[in-house]
């Protein structure tokens, strides 16, 4: 069977990799094109780029797939299937209507609940007990389409971030496309329309995403802390320069302080918040490595007292 790739960050990789070792043809991946990074801020290819690269499949980083020639130059390459997972592209009628078998995504939630480009990073922002990953048809809507299957339920814990739980339901989903390819294929799979009555929807992160608010509860900014770890990161401002939150916790009580005072707690330090204490356990000031707040502190004792705006 010949399976159409098309990926970009590490979520997709044991996806591609699962395909691969399970002997399904490649004739092509395709993935977004490469972005700048790093201090020289040079073009990088994407996760899922170096990874066709080493196995030698050829890669395709069209800017869209709206274009007639995307969508004749994947024709071309007569694919039974395209499976996708995290490409970063909508797939124009065009080419959702190229494969024979049609085109899977391997989506990280349990849909219909939190559709769209961030669904890890939603479901811990709202305080969700679990998520999961869901194989789906794709048509034209942002994750619309009817679903083949769906894995059992993944608790998040207290300590998961995005950065935790991003490579346990690549797995996951890679296993599930796997297990569910060869029997959509047979016939043996009848598609589950979803229901729209119960869809939530996540968007695209921004860097203005991170920044504390602390007139809001310490639960609250503890979610965001582990939801926007690695990007696009929790941070405030102290003494002129940015102070990322790397990790810390909520904690009961009130320090009867204005909001965004830092108060001595355990050995470390605590930010008073709208509601309760958050207590902090990593930050990263600008220009200087990560390390915990005793060290911190050490540093600059002065810290303690002080007042965070927002």
């Amino acid at each position: 069977m010949r399976v159409v790739f098309m990926g970009t960050p590490e979520f997709a990789l044991p996806t591609l990799q699962g395909l691969w070792d399970n002997g399904y043809e490649i004739p092509a991946v395709f993935t977004r094109p490469d972005k700048p990074a790093g201090r020289g801020r040079k073009p990088t290819p994407s996760p899922v780029k170096q990874l066709a690269t080493r196995l030698g499949i050829p890669v395709y980083q069209p800017v869209t797939l709206r274009r007639p020639a995307a969508a004749e130059l994947i024709r071309n390459l007569k694919p039974d299937l395209i499976v996708v997972a995290a490409y970063g592209l909508i797939l124009p009628r065009e080419v959702l209507e190229i494969p024979l078998h049609a085109c899977l995504n391997v989506h990280p939630s349990l849909l219909p609940r939190w559709r769209g480009p961030s669904p890890i990073a939603f479901a811990i922002l709202s305080g969700d007990e679990y998520t999961g990953v869901t194989v789906m048809l794709m048509d034209e809507g942002m994750d619309t389409g009817p679903i083949l299957a769906r894995s059992e339920p993944v608790p998040i814990g207290p300590d998961d971030t995005t950065a935790t739980l991003t490579p346990k339901l690549a797995r996951i989903g890679a296993a599930l496309l796997l297990e569910t390819l060869p029997r959509w294929v047979a016939g043996e799979v009848r598609p589950e329309p979803q229901d729209d009555s119960k869809a939530t929807y996540s968007r695209l992160l921004t860097k203005e995403d991170g920044a504390i608010d602390w007139a809001r509860p310490a639960e609250e900014i503890w979610r965001m802390v582990r939801a926007f770890d690695p990007w696009p990161g929790t941070f405030t401002r102290w003494e002129g320069k940015l102070l990322k939150v790397l990790a810390g916790w909520p904690v009961p009580g009130e320090s009867g302080l204005p909001v965004g005072t830092v108060v001595p707690a355990d050995s470390g330090a605590a930010v008073q918040t709208g509601r309760g204490l958050l207590q902090l356990e990593r930050v990263q000031l600008e220009g200087r490595r990560p390390v915990g707040v005793a060290e911190f502190l050490r540093g600059y004792p002065q810290f303690i007292g002080s007042r965070l705006p927002g």
